[in-house]
C-alpha cells in the first residue's frame, strides 16, 4: 500500500518546525490519511501568525455503483437486487426511494430488494451511483489540517478539489492574495501547479 511520500514543515522557528513534522505525522497516521495523501507542504510562522498547508492526494478513489455490490435480476414483473455487501445497503434505498418512490420499493429481507418491473432498466440500475468515497475523504483531510493548525487560528480558507487542496489559517484577518503570495509557492515546491 503507498504512503505519504513526504511530510515538509518550514518555520523560522526550529524547534516549532519539528514538532509541526510529529503533530502532523501523528495526526495523519491517526486518521488513516497517509495512504490517500502523497505530499503535504506546511508553512508556519507564530510572529505573523500563519499556517499554511498545501497538499495533493493520491488518484480518487472512484464512486460506488449498484455492480460493485449487488447483482441486478430483471423479471417479468419484478427487479430483484440481491445484496452482496450491505455496507452501502443504506444509500441505496435513499437513491432508490427518491428515485422511484418509496411505494415502488420493496425489501422483503436485508439482501433483497425487489422493484416493479419496467421503472428502470438493468444498465440503469447497475450504474447508478450510490456513494462518493471522495465526498468523505474531502472532509476528513480539511479536519485533520484543522486539527494540525494552532489552537486559536480561527480564520481560514481551505479549498479541496481533485487531487489537490490547501488551507490557510490565522489569528488574523487574511489578505486577499493570500493564495498567490503563500500557497502557491507551496505548491510550485512540490511541482505542482494550482
Amino acid at each position: 500500500m503507498p504512503q505519504l511520500k513526504q511530510i515538509v514543515v518550514e518555520s523560522p522557528d526550529d524547534v516549532g518546525r519539528e514538532a509541526y513534522e510529529r503533530i502532523a505525522a501523528d495526526v495523519l497516521q491517526d486518521l488513516d490519511l497517509t495512504k490517500v495523501i502523497e505530499h503535504l507542504h506546511i508553512y508556519i510562522d507564530p510572529e505573523v501568525p500563519i499556517f499554511v498547508a498545501a497538499g495533493r492526494l493520491r488518484h480518487m478513489p472512484r464512486a460506488i455503483r449498484v455492480s460493485d455490490f449487488a447483482n441486478v435480476n430483471i423479471g417479468e414483473e419484478t427487479i430483484v437486487l440481491d445484496i452482496g455487501d450491505e455496507t452501502y445497503l443504506a444509500p441505496l434505498l435513499q437513491k432508490l426511494w427518491v428515485r422511484y418512490g418509496k411505494e415502488n420499493v420493496d425489501q422483503p429481507d436485508r439482501f433483497t430488494i425487489v422493484l416493479p418491473a419496467g421503472v428502470a432498466g438493468e444498465e440503469d440500475l447497475e450504474h447508478m451511483a450510490v456513494a462518493d468515497p471522495s465526498e468523505t475523504l474531502h472532509k476528513d483531510v480539511i479536519y485533520a489540517l484543522q486539527y494540525i493548525a494552532p489552537e486559536g487560528f480561527k480564520v481560514r480558507r481551505q479549498y479541496i478539489k481533485d487531487e489537490k487542496f490547501y488551507y490557510v489559517a490565522s489569528e488574523d484577518t487574511l489578505p486577499h492574495d493570500i493564495v498567490e503570495t503563500a500557497v502557491k509557492p507551496l505548491f510550485e515546491k512540490m511541482g505542482v501547479t494550482l
